[in-house]
């Protein structure tokens, strides 16, 4: 049974039936009058703003936008009489086996062929969805509903693979948004909880509720981590540096040596600036960046800035030239060495792959080794990011970053937390709102919510030119009015792809290989877009695969079959590849080198920056 405070875990009792009864009521009573109080200023928190006339950032649902593209899947069947019949019957029939299942249980009987959620489906881990014929009813319908609707988006002809990919994935959105294990009256863990705290959980989720709307100024910021025990430069982002250099784009960090010698060349990493820099020194246990400078690096980062509307007009050559062209100055100034190893993260690596082209036309060939972590270049398997990507919806963002010249970094967030609903926010919703309980400390988490602002041109740019377009791969993206061709780049290219990648899907991170005219060194790691690259060699987790350099007469999946794996980190393998692009050992080299002046110490004051 429940912990009378709400907090315990039902899931290794046995309940009885008196399990699901109220034993006070005027305490359950009480705090349902309090609950609904929590609920009015949860209301005000969302009304207020907008009764101010201040701007609040839509969803990056578009209901409008849901329902068009629904209603075409719905004309392609209530077009032709005989189809409305066909999913009439599929969907009654399975609503009818369900049901006589559930009469033989009540007869004493097993059931034939029931509805089951797939394997490893945590929503429905308590014991009572399989023993408790209400709850177990409930289950299967829910799963038959879901899967039936799945099921009309594929079989629905005539609709464009664009129209196809938004309805498969708005119906996964609603079917995650609607599931039994969402509320209190259909979850059976949530309504034994309910009962034995009395509704005193329910109290505590709405007013965290109400606390989360008012943070998010009228949307809801959803808290997936106990943020009150983090602190950047305090608890992440730790290792010893200095800020060396900096303008309005950006601050140039440079790395503390820990050995006596470190190789010729120096390292310049890009992240993206889509996220902040310190996924690659989270802490000292999982940083890259403290691996890296202890592995004889001289280690140089890019730390963006947070935008506001200062940067609303800033491009893409803006950022090339003063953020990796002044990372690429500063590394020279700080070391003397003009020649670099770059890395790029992200969009932060979609970014530096077109800057190869861009500053190798201008006469500027620095970089001399890259290296690529889930990285973008051709978007044709782009994933479900495309789902927010067509000319309809790009009009409709750039009047919303028009008045303020950016992008809010709350609606980043939750479009990505949107491609993984059923992991990122319905379990925290039935935690933190329903369960009232404050979410559990996690650094990734914090990051995640950690949230940075999109300027306008910058974004804009980036959403038609690559998701809509695909001009990078196909060479027709132009730049400050010079084409960008991947083709003439002929550097060394480590191109690292992650197996479970929902941003950057390893058949795209391999597709654009080939659009390089490089030798490209492609390697897949396992897990996804950030346990799969933040992997320490000590952890002994996961595991990678090499195998021949990509071919455009050899797809991905060629590849992989072809593929050797090897257990551990991908880390070593890359040092050992770059390691050969980085001369001989010199002494080590100190912040600055003596020509230039520290600014401030590490991570800076541009990562500090809040949305």
């Amino acid at each position: 049974m429940a912990a009378a405070d709400g907090t315990g875990d039902a899931r290794g009792s046995e309940p009885g039936p008196d399990a699901y009864v109220v034993k006070d009521p005027e305490a359950f009573a009480l705090n349902m009058a309090k609950m609904i109080e929590h609920m009015g200023k949860a209301a005000s928190a969302w009304v207020e703003p907008r009764e101010r006339g201040e701007h609040v950032d839509p969803s990056p649902l578009s209901a409008v936008e849901v329902a068009q593209t629904l209603a075409k899947v719905t004309e392609y069947w209530i077009s032709d009489p005989s189809r409305v019949l066909e999913a009439q019957t599929a969907l009654f029939s399975g609503y009818l086996n369900v049901w006589n299942n559930s009469i033989r249980r009540l007869a004493g009987e097993a059931p034939v062929d029931p509805m089951e959620p797939a394997r490893g489906d945590k929503r429905f881990a308590d014991k009572d969805w399989n023993e408790n014929l209400f709850f177990d009813t409930l289950k299967q319908v829910y799963v038959l509903t879901t899967r039936w609707a799945d099921d009309l988006v594929a079989r629905a002809d005539g609709l464009d693979p664009h129209t196809r990919h938004k309805a498969a994935f708005y119906v996964k959105q609603i079917g995650n948004a609607l599931a039994p294990s969402n509320f209190v009256a259909t979850n059976p863990e949530l309504y034994r909880e309910t009962v034995a705290a009395n509704g005193q959980n329910l109290v505590r989720g709405m007013k965290m509720l109400a606390e989360d709307i008012a943070a998010g100024r009228g949307t809801l910021k959803l808290r997936q981590s106990d943020a009150s025990r983090f602190e950047v430069g305090r608890d992440m982002a730790v290792t010893p540096g200095k800020v060396i250099a900096q303008n309005d784009v950006c601050q140039i960090i440079q790395y503390t040596p820990t050995t006596e010698t470190v190789l010729k060349r120096p390292l310049l990493i890009v992240p993206p600036w889509i996220n902040k820099f310190y996924i690659l020194d989270l802490n000292p246990q999982k940083s890259f960046i403290r691996w890296a400078v202890g592995e004889g690096h001289t280690v140089f980062v890019v730390s963006w800035v947070n935008p506001d509307q200062r940067q609303a007009k800033l491009g893409w050559g803006d950022y090339i030239r003063d953020g990796i062209a002044f990372g690429l100055d500063t590394v020279e100034r700080s070391t003397g060495e003009r020649e670099a190893n770059l890395i790029g993260y992200c969009v932060g690596g979609t970014l530096l792959a077109a800057s190869l082209s861009y500053l190798k036309e201008r006469g500027d060939e620095r970089i001399r080794s890259c290296t690529f972590l889930t990285t973008q270049i051709d978007f044709t398997h782009a994933g479900d990011l495309k789902v927010f990507v067509d000319e309809a919806q790009l009009a409709l963002l750039d009047r919303v970053m028009e008045a303020k010249g950016y992008l809010d970094g709350t609606q980043m967030s939750a479009a990505f937390n949107l491609l993984r609903s059923g992991e990122l926010i319905w379990p925290y919703f039935v935690n933190n709102y329903l369960k009232g309980k404050e979410p559990l400390p996690f650094d990734l988490l914090y990051w995640n919510a950690d949230a940075t602002r999109m300027p306008k041109t910058n974004h804009m740019f980036y959403l038609r030119n690559c998701y809509l377009e695909n001009r990078l791969s196909r060479g027709i993206m132009e730049i400050d009015g010079q084409r960008i061709d991947l083709s003439k780049v002929t550097i060394p290219i480590y191109n690292l792809a992650t197996k479970e990648d929902h941003i950057a899907p390893p058949r795209s991170v391999y597709e654009g290989s080939l659009a390089l005219g490089a030798p490209v060194t492609f390697v897949l790691t396992g897990s996804g877009h950030i346990a799969g690259v933040v992997n320490p060699p000590d952890k002994k987790k996961y595991q990678f695969w090499t195998g021949p350099a990509p071919d455009a007469e050899a797809p991905y999946e060629d590849w992989l079959l072809r593929a050797e794996e090897t257990a551990g980190s991908w880390w070593p393998h890359w040092h050992a590849w770059v390691a050969a692009q980085s001369g001989e050992q010199v002494p080590s080299r100190e912040p600055g080198g003596g020509r230039l002046n520290a600014i401030e110490e590490a991570p800076g004051s541009y990562v500090r920056r809040k949305s």
